[in-house]
């Protein structure tokens, strides 16, 4: 099973750099959806067996778009397990003025989170936001698919896939977090074990081929 990850299109949050989170939600930018849609297009002949997204609004309007390009497209089926971090006290804010405040705390979140204390924040802890990802996906272990879409949020999309990939808590963050509309491929064949096959992909905006 191959399963394309992909962070939703650029927000207005995104853009006057506040964090969003798992309630805060922004519209995404009309730039974003043209973006979009151009990863649909490169992943256009991919026979995806199943789409799956965030309940929030941004990552299932992603979804529709990189569906709509697709030459075998299907439903969406949308989870709250695919949200993004749970942040508290953090979203809304803007991440300038929380570095300021927080210079540590927000190194550590960005860089090393096994050094991030949650708890100030009122948000979830590093396992809390990457377990719901690990067992959605195991609930897919006895399904007959090949290629898999996920569509979901960038803090918690890169815990989680580094977490899938064996990665420590420290390491999680450490070279940066997935770019909008960017796509990240793993392959599995128990949804317990994975390889990685493409991260943080974004050529599709290099180039007109498409993939299969």
């Amino acid at each position: 099973m191959k399963i394309y990850f992909v962070r939703h299109g650029k927000t207005e949050w995104n853009l006057e750099g506040r964090f969003q989170g798992a309630k805060g939600d922004s519209p995404l930018l009309s730039e974003a959806r043209d973006e979009l849609a151009e990863l649909g297009v490169f992943l256009q002949n991919v026979p995806f067996d199943a789409a799956f997204s965030s309940d929030l609004k941004r990552a299932v309007d992603s979804a529709e778009v990189i569906m709509a390009q697709n030459n075998q497209p299907i439903a969406i089926t949308t989870t709250p397990a695919l949200r993004e971090w749970h942040l508290g006290k953090l979203e809304g804010q803007k991440v300038s003025v929380i570095t300021d405040i927080y210079p540590q705390e927000m190194t550590a979140f960005h860089h090393n989170l096994a050094a991030f204390h949650s708890g100030y924040f009122e948000a979830e802890t590093p396992h809390d936001t990457t377990i719901r990802v690990k067992r959605f996906l195991q609930t897919l272990a006895d399904k007959d698919y090949q290629n898999v879409l996920i569509v979901g949020h960038g803090a918690n999309l890169t815990a989680s896939i580094r977490t899938l990939l064996g990665y420590d808590i420290g390491e999680l963050r450490q070279n940066g977090g997935l770019d909008n509309a960017s796509v990240t491929v793993l392959e599995t064949t128990d949804c317990k074990h994975y390889d990685s096959l493409t991260w943080n992909d974004k050529t599709y905006l290099e180039t007109v081929e498409t993939i299969a």
